[in-house]
């Protein structure tokens, strides 16, 4: 038993463990912080899943025919918005029910994409080029490790200040938190409440493309229909697991990714350890960590926007 905790432990505070975490976490990251948003104005899209794999799909595409990840990670950004603004015509436009139209969301991505990439599986393309300096890279640890990513990597970072500098330092931020909190309120005020829900929605919707683009663009070389495989659920979920806070969003996402990698590493070391008890690990981390974070918050209530997934109709 001493033996597997002591090549646990070299395993977790290994360079090459840092940097896989850091790399299989930003996807989540990504599409975590759109939904944030979407989710802080008021609207609840279940649609991420789906908003990711059309991404995905679009964003190789784009790369493999123009031979440019610029270009094939803005056309995962478009996929996503313009996936995400059926899902606005429905639940701001004609008022649908959001979590219905959220999950028939994540289907017709699904079955899009399949349709889209059906031609490009097999397809190799070069992947995102990593940030090498030649002085700071070399840096013995902490050189891969903070000047050795690619840019998807670094966007991630600044991504969640700029969301948390939006949120909390500027009116507009202040703006669509009232929103989500109190739409009527926010509405008799004069703040036109579905045009920042369309926003809200469509910028959600852009950062989970960008995600879904990640994975084929950087993470994989190559697209195959499904390679998202619930990551959109777990961005769902960490949104929860952050109570809708950006840096608690930060915390999850590697926690998460971490925990995620944990389990299929040390099931290839041969340690002996049921493969059921680590697979269930992610699981039984996010359980922990959310009594935690509902127990810290003794008689505070949720933390959820008060409007959130609440349909709103402007009085005419």
């Amino acid at each position: 038993m001493f033996d597997a905790i002591v090549e646990i432990a070299k395993l977790i505070f290994s360079v090459n463990f840092i940097l896989t975490v850091l790399t299989a976490s930003t996807p989540l990251l990504l599409a975590a912080s759109g939904e944030l948003v979407t989710e802080r104005s008021g609207v609840l899209n279940l649609g991420v899943e789906g908003m990711m794999i059309m991404g995905a799909a679009c964003g190789f595409a784009g790369a493999y025919l123009s031979g440019s990840t610029v270009v094939g990670a803005l056309c995962g950004i478009i996929a996503g918005a313009a996936t995400s603004a059926i899902f606005a015509l429905l639940t701001l436009g004609l008022a649908v029910n959001q979590v219905a139209t959220g999950l028939a969301l994540t289907i017709l991505g699904t079955g899009l994409s399949g349709l889209i990439g059906r031609g490009f599986v097999g397809d190799r393309i070069e992947p995102a080029a990593q940030l090498h300096l030649p002085v700071l890279t070399d840096i013995p640890v902490v050189g891969r490790i903070l000047f050795g990513q690619d840019a998807f990597v670094y966007f991630s970072f600044a991504l969640i200040i700029a969301i948390w500098l939006f949120l909390y330092r500027t009116r507009a931020g202040l703006v669509l938190r009232a929103v989500g909190d109190n739409h009527t309120s926010a509405h008799a005020l004069g703040y036109p409440v579905l045009k920042i829900r369309l926003l809200a929605v469509l910028f959600g919707g852009a950062c989970a493309g960008l995600a879904g683009a990640f994975l084929p663009l950087a993470y994989t070389p190559f697209f195959i229909p499904g390679m998202t495989a619930g990551r959109g659920w777990i961005a769902l979920a960490l949104v929860v697991f952050a109570s809708w806070r950006p840096g608690r969003l930060v915390a999850g996402a590697y926690l998460f990714g971490a925990v995620t990698f944990l389990q299929l590493s040390v099931q290839g070391l041969g340690l002996g350890i049921p493969p059921q008890l680590m697979s269930s690990l992610p699981y039984l981390a996010t359980v922990v960590v959310l009594v935690l974070i509902s127990r810290t918050r003794g008689s505070a209530g949720s933390a959820a926007p008060a409007s959130l997934g609440v349909v709103f109709v402007p009085d005419r």
